[in-house]
């Protein structure tokens, strides 16, 4: 009789016969990552590249796909929620522009930036001054 190991073993009929095989034990990985973002992150991202359907990738990179979909659902709302907030208001500083008004008697106002060459705001208003618009 053999003493109890810590391997398990395979039971079946071989033959009409009970046979019975040491089997090599499955580990399983049971460590937690201190940071699974990035892990998940980089991860999706390397599915993106692949090619791959989730079930062939997942299962070469020995990940269960139901972890698989709710990080890429996680990440996916992380991603909708942060560019909802990246839509906040800017800093804006208002220069004014300078520019001089001229009111011709028509109604008509004329702007013009400062520093305009006075011969061409002169030809301007008499374009301007004489007619209605």
């Amino acid at each position: 009789m053999k003493a109890a190991s810590s391997a398990s073993c395979i039971v079946g009929y071989d033959g009409g016969f009970l046979s019975h095989e040491e089997a090599a034990p499955v580990f399983r990985n049971t460590t937690r990552r201190s940071k699974p973002e990035p892990f998940w992150r980089d991860l999706i991202d390397r599915w993106k590249v692949s090619g791959q359907s989730i079930a062939a990738f997942c299962a070469a990179s020995h990940v269960s796909q139901a972890t698989f979909y709710a990080w890429r659902k996680r990440l996916a709302a992380r991603a909708r929620s942060t560019a909802r907030t990246a839509l906040a208001f800017a800093a804006v500083r208002v220069v004014p522009d300078a520019t001089a008004e001229v009111i011709l008697p028509t109604g008509l106002v004329v702007r013009v930036p400062i520093g305009t060459d006075p011969v061409v705001i002169a030809r301007l208003i008499a374009a301007f001054g004489g007619g209605a618009c």
